[in-house]
């Protein structure tokens, strides 16, 4: 299983890094810190580059916002050296669910166990 997990760093991306993305962070990244998603965060000596190698599938919705916010410079302080102030009426951070079970289902969706009738259509017939 080792040859095949190697192999397939190798040449995928979206299963964690690949060898030349860890090969990169072991000679130029300086650890920053994780979000609660077990991410782990980086930057180089210059503070130029800033990486994220995700836990599980790369998924950029994944990354919480105040990661998010200094990934793309929009802060210079990560959110372990200045944490982001929080609002009392803000919810938690939540990835994208399309595409998953968990993605939202209208009532009349086919997708339900229990799909609603559909009330908002009368059905075609020929005469």
């Amino acid at each position: 299983m080792g040859i095949l997990n190697t192999l397939l760093r190798s040449v995928t991306w979206w299963n964690g890094q690949t060898l030349n993305t860890q090969l990169f962070t072991w000679r130029k990244g300086t650890k920053v810190g994780e979000d609660s998603q077990g991410n782990v965060f980086y930057r180089d000596a210059d503070d130029i580059r800033r990486w994220v190698i995700y836990n599980g599938e790369a998924e950029a919705s994944r990354v919480d916002p105040e990661w998010h916010g200094w990934l793309h410079h929009t802060w210079n302080e990560p959110p372990t050296d200045k944490p982001l102030v929080r609002k009392t009426w803000e919810k938690p951070h939540q990835p994208n669910l399309t595409g998953t079970a968990m993605a939202y289902a209208p009532a009349g969706s086919i997708r339900r166990a229990d799909p609603a009738d559909r009330a908002d259509y009368e059905a075609w017939t020929p005469e």
